[in-house]
C-alpha cells in the first residue's frame, strides 16, 4: 500500500477556508457578527431575569417584534409575533416606540425601517441573521439581468415582482421599475395586477412561490415559466425563451422549505395513515402537488387552530413554528414533514443572549445594531410596498 502520509501537505489557512470552516468573518457578507461589548453567556441562569428587568425599564420606548420561526426563549419577550409583513405593519403602527427590536433577520428589519418614522430606530439584535433567500438576488446581477432584457426589447412588457423575502435595493429595484412587493399569502393579486399591466413577470427571490402560484393558482403551464441563472451566461436562457415566457423566475430558494422532498410526503403518508400534510408555498412544486393543504405561515397556524381533535398533521413548514403549534395543540398530532431536524439556521442567530445584550445597551443609553436603509432607496421600495397596499 502506498504510504500517503509522506505526500501529504497541510492546507494553509487561508481567510476563506476559515470562513467556511467557522473560524473565520468577512466583513462585507456577514455584517456585525461580533458585537462590541459583551454579550452574556448562553449558561447564564439569570438572562430570562435580566431580560424581563431591561423591558421594564425601556417600557414604551421599546416595541420587541418576534418572528414565528424565532426560538421560543426570544419570543416570550416579544410585544407581537407574526410574519415578516404584519411585523413591519406593527412596528409602523406603533409611532410612540422610540426603539424597535425586530427579532428576525436583516431583510425584515429593513423593511421596517421603511416603515417607520424618522425619529424611530429598528435594530437588530445580531446583525448576522440574515436570509440565505434575500441573499440570492443581489442588486448588480438583478440589475444586469434587466439590462440584458433592454438588449431584448422585453421590458416594456415586464412587470418585476418581489417577494417580501428581498432586500431593501430589490424592493427599490422594483419601485422604480413600476412593479410590486407580494407576500405569500397575496401573491396571486400582485400577479393578477401584474399581468394586467404587462404580458410578463419578472420574480424575485423565490422561484418556487412564483413558480407554485402561477401554475396552481392561475393555471399556467409550467412551460409558461422559465428560471434565470444569474450566474450563467444570460442566465441560462436563449432570447427565444425569454421573449415566450410569462414568469421569468429568478433562481433563489428558501433552504428551509426547499428541503421538503417528494419522498418526505410519501414517507409520512405510510407512517401515519390519514395524515393531512400541510406546507409552505416556499416548498418545492412537486412537493405542493402532493400536499393536501398549502399557505402561508399565518394560513398554516390558522388551519392548524382550525382543525378538529384527534387529527394528524404534517407540517412543511421551519421547525420552531411546528413545535410551538405542536405544544399549543395537544389534541392533534402536530409533526414536522421531514424527519431530519430543520431550523432556519440565520433566524436562529437572534437567541437570548443578543436579545439581553441590545436590550441592556439601550438602558444604559447605547443604541446598537440600527438598521438604517438609505432616503433614495426607502423611497423607491415604499412605492412598491404601497402598490402592495393598493392591491385590489
Amino acid at each position: 500500500m502506498r504510504d500517503v502520509t509522506s505526500t501529504w501537505t497541510e492546507p494553509q489557512n487561508t481567510p476563506l477556508a476559515l470562513l467556511l470552516l467557522g473560524q473565520g468573518t468577512d466583513p462585507a457578507s456577514e455584517r456585525g457578527v461580533d458585537c462590541p461589548g459583551d454579550l452574556p453567556a448562553p449558561s447564564d441562569p439569570g438572562l430570562v431575569a435580566r431580560a424581563r428587568a431591561a423591558k421594564e425599564a425601556l417600557g414604551s420606548r421599546v416595541f420587541v417584534l418576534g418572528h414565528h420561526y424565532q426560538r421560543d426563549e426570544v419570543i416570550q419577550f416579544a410585544d407581537v409575533t407574526g410574519d415578516s409583513f404584519k411585523l413591519a405593519q406593527q412596528a409602523a403602527a406603533r409611532p410612540e416606540a422610540e426603539f424597535i427590536v425586530f427579532c428576525g433577520v436583516h431583510f425584515m428589519a429593513e423593511s421596517a425601517d421603511i416603515l417607520t418614522g424618522k425619529d424611530q430606530r429598528v435594530i437588530l439584535p445580531d446583525l448576522a441573521a440574515g436570509c440565505s433567500m434575500a441573499d440570492m438576488a443581489v442588486l448588480g446581477q438583478v440589475e444586469t439581468a434587466w439590462e440584458h432584457f433592454q438588449d431584448l426589447g422585453i421590458t416594456d412588457q415586464i412587470v418585476p415582482v418581489t417577494y417580501m423575502n428581498s432586500s431593501a435595493d430589490i424592493k427599490g429595484f422594483v419601485g422604480r421599475n413600476s412593479g410590486v412587493v407580494c407576500t405569500s399569502s397575496n401573491a396571486k393579486r400582485a400577479l393578477d395586477w401584474s399581468f394586467e399591466q404587462g404580458s410578463k413577470v419578472f420574480f424575485l427571490p423565490d422561484q418556487h412561490l412564483g413558480r407554485n402560484t402561477a401554475v396552481l393558482e392561475m393555471g399556467f403551464d409550467l412551460d409558461d415559466c422559465v428560471l434565470y441563472d444569474p450566474h450563467k451566461p444570460k442566465g441560462g436562457l436563449t432570447d427565444e425563451q425569454l421573449r415566450d415566457a410569462r414568469m421569468i423566475l429568478w433562481r433563489g430558494h428558501c433552504s428551509v422549505h426547499g428541503r421538503f422532498t417528494l419522498d418526505s410526503v410519501r414517507e409520512v403518508r405510510e407512517r401515519v395513515p390519514g395524515v393531512n400534510v400541510l406546507v409552505h408555498p416556499e416548498c418545492r412544486h412537486e412537493v405542493v402537488r402532493a400536499a393536501d393543504y398549502v399557505g402561508s405561515t399565518e394560513y398554516i397556524i390558522k388551519a392548524l387552530e382550525a382543525a378538529p381533535a384527534g387529527s394528524s398533521w404534517a407540517v412543511g413548514t421551519e421547525l420552531n413554528l411546528v413545535r410551538r403549534l405542536a405544544l399549543a395543540h395537544p389534541d392533534k398530532q402536530i409533526m414536522f414533514l421531514d424527519r431530519a431536524v430543520c431550523y432556519c439556521s440565520t433566524m436562529n442567530r437572534i437567541d437570548l443572549p443578543h436579545l439581553v445584550w441590545a436590550l441592556e445597551e439601550l438602558v444604559a443609553g447605547r443604541v446598537p445594531n440600527v438598521i438604517t436603509v438609505d432616503e433614495k432607496t426607502a423611497h423607491e421600495a415604499r412605492v412598491a410596498l404601497d402598490q402592495m397596499l393598493a392591491l385590489p
